[in-house]
């Protein structure tokens, strides 16, 4: 065990406060228990200066609004949350420099895999909204190592920052109004760098705290607006000669026709009705709502298409993208956060500095598109493409069968005879249109080339009927190309005459002195070969795409 304690400064650090809690709640003062409340009587002005206030170091009325506007707007709040949850569903990855010994990397890990750690890292990401989330480490020897034993979120209230830079972080205090240092390896303190300055400007509900209270505003008059929408306008008329008495009661069995439905008027007088028609109220109010919303959703998650309603799903997939480079900024950022905090400390505390330490990260997995990846390997595979199949079964998500197990295999191509069939009373079934009947006796003839080019040889093991054989049906286009052509009269310009000369000479001497004078009829076969070349060409081209 290390005698003297360090934190990740260098600064010495005393035993006697590591176990003991600093940041206690109050009943009364600047740590107080008893919850303020701002966003009641929210105002234009009372918010500017709520906002300055805040900007000033004075933070309090700021976190306190923060905190109901998670509870007062739900769609802040909804959004906020799926920030917050995909970053809970990342995974914490241990990674290992060079030089670490393994009895740290095992002790990181283990510290890592514990159960309050999740917890931890929930707590942490509320400062995506506030600026600044803390909690207190209360640790404890436990196996021979000093490790945390609790994690206590803290009320961000409960701190202030300095009064010059507004930076670093300080214990609110009634007796210092500059606040208390806060004691070394004691707290993690998370502040999300979603833009530059300072932490208390960071947060999201600085900007979002203006969206809240037009979504008030507007629900409050959307709300006063449909008590009367629907119901008709109520006009009353009365006589010239009508006192102010007889107006006022005019006036007052008008408006109790709304609540009573009933009324009594002086005689001579007249009420009349109007009805109202239209959807003013959601033309109105709905769409500055949906307006604001949409502008949270941009703020908080970076995009609107999972959030509201998507047009396309070309669109919400670009969308995806940029929601994924906010997850990774903010999984690197908390890795920092956990680093700086917590694992540092703790190997210290453990096993002295370091001159290089195990670190924690959260990797973002990149969404892979199967099916692209699917019509890649049976592209590639037929070329000798080698993969490892269990790496494919992982990305599929499939898992290994076993020796009972039922396969799946390809079904075999369906080969339609072409011989006519026979009806339930044994006579065969004509084909009753003439070109049907021309085109199987082409076919025909085209199977008898087919047969005379394989030489009538079922047993041939030639490269041609080798390929006739192997193919389903036992032709295919080439083959059939091949067939339809006379290569015996074709080639024999070319080759009889060497096939005489080699068969009458009697010496190698004679039979290279007779080539010399030979002169071979070549272009048939020249012409032939260019034909089926330039056909096979074609067919290669359109069977590619």
């Amino acid at each position: 065990m290390v005698k003297t304690l360090l934190d990740q400064y260098g600064r010495p650090i005393d035993r006697s406060l590591l176990s003991k809690p600093v940041a206690t709640p109050e009943i009364m003062g600047v740590r107080r228990t008893i919850e303020d409340r701002v966003a009641h009587y929210m105002t234009p002005d009372r918010l500017a200066h709520v906002l300055i206030q805040a900007q000033n170091g004075h933070a309090r009325d700021y976190l306190t609004l923060a905190e109901e506007m998670e509870e007062r707007y739900l769609h802040y709040a909804s959004q906020l949350q799926t920030r917050r949850l995909a970053i809970e569903g990342l995974t914490a990855v241990i990674e290992e420099p060079d030089g670490v010994p393994a009895k740290i990397v095992d002790a990181v890990r283990e510290l890592m895999e514990g159960a309050d750690v999740d917890d931890l890292c929930g707590d942490l990401t509320d400062g995506i909204g506030k600026g600044y989330s803390v909690a207190e480490i209360m640790w404890e020897y436990q196996g021979g190592k000093l490790r945390p034993a609790e994690y206590v979120w803290r009320d961000p209230r409960y701190f202030q920052f300095d009064k010059v830079a507004l930076k670093t972080l300080r214990l609110a205090s009634d007796t210092n109004m500059d606040g208390d240092e806060l004691p070394p390896a004691k707290f993690i303190i998370h502040a999300p760098r979603t833009k530059a300055g300072v932490p208390l400007r960071r947060g999201l509900a600085r900007p979002a705290a203006w969206a809240f209270l037009i979504q008030s505003f507007g629900l409050q008059d959307w709300v006063s607006f449909s008590e009367v929408y629907g119901l008709p306008i109520r006009v009353g008329r009365y006589h010239s000669n009508a006192s102010p008495e007889d107006k006022r009661t005019l006036f007052r069995a008008v408006k109790s026709i709304a609540n009573d439905a009933a009324a009594i008027i002086p005689q001579g007088m007249e009420i009349e009705f109007h009805k109202i028609e239209g959807q003013h109220g959601s033309a109105v109010f709905g769409e500055l709502l949906s307006y604001v919303d949409q502008q949270i959703s941009k703020l908080v998650v970076g995009q609107t298409m999972t959030a509201d309603d998507g047009s396309s799903m070309a669109q919400a997939e670009v969308h995806n993208d940029v929601r994924m480079d906010i997850l990774k900024a903010d999984g690197k950022q908390l890795a920092a956060t956990l680093n700086r905090d917590l694992i540092i400390p703790f190997v210290n505390f453990n096993f002295g500095p370091q001159p290089v330490y195990p670190m924690v990260s959260f990797p973002v997995p990149e969404p892979e598109d199967l099916t692209a990846l699917a019509d890649s390997l049976a592209k590639l595979l037929p070329h000798g493409f080698r993969v490892d199949q269990r790496e494919i079964r992982e990305k599929f998500g499939l898992s290994d069968p076993g020796a009972d197990a039922e396969l799946l295999e390809p079904r075999p191509p369906k080969i339609e005879s072409d011989k006519p069939q026979n009806d339930k009373s044994g006579v065969q079934n004509k084909k009753a249109d003439p070109r049907q009947d021309k085109d199987s006796q082409d076919d025909d003839r085209k199977e008898a080339k087919l047969a005379a080019f394989s030489g009538h040889h079922t047993g041939c093991q030639c490269g041609s009927c080798a390929s006739l054989s192997a193919t389903p049906g036992g032709l295919d286009e080439l083959d059939r190309l091949l067939a339809g052509a006379d290569w015996e009269s074709i080639a024999d310009p070319t080759f009889a005459p060497l096939q005489a000369i080699l068969t009458e000479a009697r010496s190698l001497e004679e039979a290279e002195k007779r080539l010399g004078e030979v002169v071979l009829e070549s272009e048939p076969l020249r012409d032939a070969l260019a034909r089926l070349t330039a056909i096979s060409r074609g067919l290669g081209d359109t069977s590619d795409e």
